[in-house]
């Protein structure tokens, strides 16, 4: 069962140089399956919803209802209850920060996975996937007269000119505080504490001399 669902995100994210890659699912799939070891939550949904987690984001994917429809038409092929396609398809549908507008999600296994997908956000890889993505994007690392925004829509998070080390400000700093499960946020500790050091670094020597 795993090992379809495995095929089929691994086609899709195998090319991809916007930090949102196959080793990225990976790390989220580990990361998620470790919290819900702990959590006591179904490893077999934490595992499918990690997997899948990113195909309906559309940062990367063009078309959402055509993705949809893939996903759906696969699950529907596994051993699954009509209820646990529902949620898996809901779950990875608003799994997102969007902003900070993103929803609240009522599993535990989407929690698990949300926080998961956060986690990969910080620390050192989440710096590294930050400039990635920017430089994917043909945004600047930074831009002393493009401002960080402290609230904004959905579609100005998506749609307006910012900077990597905006993104710090804009979304990677405020991740510790929406985790949802304790080991999550122990985790998260030491990440959110390079990240700060990083940034406080790179601004440093931006500016000396």
């Amino acid at each position: 069962m795993i090992h379809k669902v495995e095929e089929y995100v691994e086609s899709i994210f195998n090319n991809d140089s916007t930090g949102h890659d196959w080793f990225h699912i990976q790390r989220v799939r580990r990361l998620a399956l470790h919290i819900g070891e702990k959590e006591k939550a179904n490893l077999l949904m934490v595992e499918i919803i990690a997997l899948l987690h990113d195909v309906l984001d559309d940062k990367i994917t063009a078309n959402i209802d055509k993705a949809k429809e893939e996903i759906a038409a696969l699950l529907t092929e596994l051993p699954l209850t009509k209820l646990h396609i529902d949620e898996i398809l809901y779950t990875i549908e608003n799994i997102g920060f969007k902003g900070g507008n993103g929803v609240v999600l009522d599993s535990l296994e989407g929690k698990i996975v949300q926080d998961a997908d956060r986690l990969d956000a910080l620390g050192a890889i989440g710096a590294a996937r930050t400039f990635m993505y920017s430089g994917a994007k043909g945004q600047a690392m930074y831009d002393p007269q493009i401002e960080a925004r402290s609230s904004m829509t959905y579609e100005q998070y998506r749609g307006e000119k910012s900077t990597a080390i905006n993104h710090f400000y804009e979304k990677l700093f405020l991740l510790q505080d929406t985790l949802q499960t304790e080991e999550a946020k122990k985790i998260a500790s030491e990440r959110y504490e390079f990240m700060q050091k990083f940034v406080d670094q790179f601004m440093k020597e931006w500016n000396e001399i």
